[in-house]
C-alpha cells in the first residue's frame, strides 16, 4: 500500500545533464573533456541501473533527462535532496500543477485512470484532502490491525508452496510472489473469494504491459473501476467486515467517501498494495539466493526460532534492490532550488529512492547486502505524508514470505543464469519478470 503505482513508461534514452534529452549518451568524455551522462531506460539499465545511479550521483545528482514516453523530468539521486523532495510541500502531487505540452498529456500518471475517472487517489492528490483521505483508511493499516491478518497470510503462503513443493522447480514470480499479495489484499478489501481470479487477471495484465502498450492496461484499469463499483453498491446495501465496507461507513466531522473516492481509493490500495510486494518478495529471494553467505545466516537465524535478522534482513532488501525504483509524480508548484539546481513551476520530478538509498554519504557499504545493517533509514516506504501507508502489510507479506520460503525449502537455488533473467522495463517499479527456481521436493 505504498503511495506509489503501477510501472508506465518502457526503456528508451535518455538526456544529458540539463538538457531536454540526447539520445545514445554514455560515460565517455565529451568534446569539452568532463564525461557525458550514462545511456538511462536501456534493457542493459533495467538489468542493474546502479552503476549509473553511481554516476549521477556524482556528477549530476538532480538530473534533467526526457524520459522514454517523451516527458521531460528531474531524477533525483542524492539521499539529502531526496529526502528533502519527498517532504517539500512545493512539489504538489497533483497533475494539475503539471506544465505539460500536448505530447505529454496523460503521461504522468497510471495508464486508462482518467478515462476510467480514478484520479481522486491518495498518488493525485495534496492536503487537505489527502489528509481527510488517508486518516479514514489509515486504520486499517496499524501494526495491531495488520498484526490480526498475520494467520492469513501465513495460510495464504503455505497453500501457494504446496501447489508447487512437490513438482521440485517453480517460477516464483508467477507461482508465488505474484498471487500472494493479490490474494491478501483481496481478503482485506473484502473481494468474494470466487471473484479473486479475475482480479488476478487484471493484476497480471498490469505486471506484462507495464512496460509496454498502455491499452491492455487501460482496459484492465476499466474492467476494475466498473468491478468497483458494482461491488461499492452492494456493499452500501449490504456491508461486511472488510475495508471497503469500512471505506463506504466512514466518516470524517460529518464528511463521507464519494463513490468515485471510494472506488479510485479500493483501486490504489489495490494496485499500489500489489504490485510493490511482488517486486520485494521476488528481488528480495533473488538477492538473497547471490549472496549465499547472508541467506545462510538468515536461515541460521530462522532455524534457532529467532526473528530479529529476519526484520532487519526485510528492511535492508528494500534498500539494496527494493520494489520501488523512483518514488511517483511530484511537480514544482513554484520556482525552487534542489541539490543546487535551478526548477521551474510545473517541473515534473521524480526521486530516485533506488540511488539514494545506495548513497555512500549516509550508508556505509551501500553496494553490499547486509541483512544486519542497524543504521538503515532507508527510502523504500518514502518519507512525509505521502509515507507508505501500507508499510505494516508490506512488512509482514516480506517476512512471512521469505521466512516460510526458507523454512520449506532449504536447497532453493537458481533454475537459470543470472544472465538469463529479463527485468521488466519501466519507470517506477523494478521487479524480475521471471524467477525460475529449482529445489528439491519435501519429503
Amino acid at each position: 500500500m505504498h503511495d506509489q503505482p503501477p510501472t508506465s513508461g518502457t526503456p528508451g534514452t535518455s538526456g544529458t545533464p540539463g538538457t531536454s534529452g540526447t539520445p545514445g549518451t554514455s560515460d565517455a568524455p565529451g568534446a569539452s573533456g568532463t564525461p557525458t551522462a550514462p545511456e538511462l531506460f536501456t534493457w542493459e539499465f533495467a538489468t542493474d541501473p546502479y552503476p549509473a545511479y553511481a554516476w549521477l550521483r556524482e556528477h549530476a545528482p538532480v538530473h534533467r533527462t526526457r524520459l522514454p514516453s517523451g516527458v521531460e523530468a528531474w531524477l533525483v539521486t542524492r539521499y539529502g535532496d531526496a529526502k528533502q523532495a519527498l517532504a517539500d510541500q512545493r512539489l504538489s502531487k497533483n497533475p494539475a500543477h503539471h506544465d505539460e505540452p500536448a505530447h505529454a498529456k496523460g503521461k504522468t500518471g497510471i495508464p486508462g485512470e482518467r478515462k476510467a475517472e480514478l484520479m481522486t487517489h491518495l498518488l493525485n492528490i495534496d492536503p487537505p484532502d489527502h489528509t481527510r483521505l488517508r486518516r479514514l483508511v489509515s486504520k486499517a493499516f496499524t501494526p495491531r490491525t495488520v498484526a490480526q491478518f498475520a494467520p492469513r497470510v501465513q495460510e495464504l503462503t503455505d497453500q501457494l508452496i504446496d501447489a508447487f513443493a512437490a513438482k521440485g522447480e517453480a517460477d516464483l514470480i508467477h507461482d508465488f510472489a505474484f498471487p500472494l499479495p493479490i490474494y491478501a489484499i483481496c481478503d482485506l478489501l473484502g473481494v468474494p473469494r470466487e471473484d479473486q481470479d479475475d482480479f488476478r487477471d487484471w493484476a497480471g495484465m498490469m505486471i506484462r504491459h507495464g512496460g509496454g502498450p498502455r491499452g491492455g492496461v487501460a482496459r484492465s484499469v476499466k474492467k476494475m473501476r466498473n468491478y468497483l463499483a458494482e461491488l461499492i453498491h452492494k456493499k452500501r446495501e449490504s456491508p461486511g467486515d472488510d475495508l471497503i465496507s469500512r471505506l463506504i461507513e466512514a466518516s470524517d466531522h460529518g464528511e463521507h467517501l464519494t463513490e468515485n473516492e471510494a472506488a479510485a481509493m479500493a483501486f490504489i490500495l489495490l494496485f499500489a498494495g500489489f504490485e510493490t510486494t511482488v517486486n520485494l518478495i521476488g528481488n528480495g529471494v533473488y538477492a538473497l539466493l547471490r549472496n549465499p553467505e547472508q541467506r545462510e545466516r538468515l536461515q541460521v537465524s530462522l532455524d534457532a526460532g529467532e526473528t530479529g535478522l529476519l526484520e532487519t534482513g526485510v528492511e535492508e532488501l528494500l534498500r539494496y534492490d527494493g520494489p520501488v525504483e523512483m518514488a511517483t509524480w511530484r511537480f514544482a508548484t513554484e520556482p525552487l532550488t534542489l541539490g543546487g539546481q535551478d526548477i521551474a513551476a510545473g517541473d515534473p520530478v521524480l526521486v530516485v529512492l533506488a540511488a539514494a538509498d545506495r548513497d555512500p554519504e549516509r550508508f556505509d557499504g551501500p553496494d553490499t547486502l547486509d541483512l544486519g545493517r542497524r543504521d538503515n533509514q532507508h527510502l523504500g516506504y518514502g518519507h512525509g505524508i505521502h509515507y507508505c501507508l501500507g508499510a505494516p502489510l508490506a512488512r509482514l507479506e516480506g517476512q512471512t514470505a521469505l521466512a516460510t520460503l526458507l523454512r520449506r525449502l532449504p536447497d532453493l537455488r537458481l533454475a537459470v543464469e543470472p544472465d538469463d533473467l529479463r527485468w521488466r522495463g519501466g519507470l517506477i517499479m523494478r521487479g524480475l519478470r521471471t524467477l525460475p527456481v529449482e529445489f528439491a521436493p519435501p519429503r
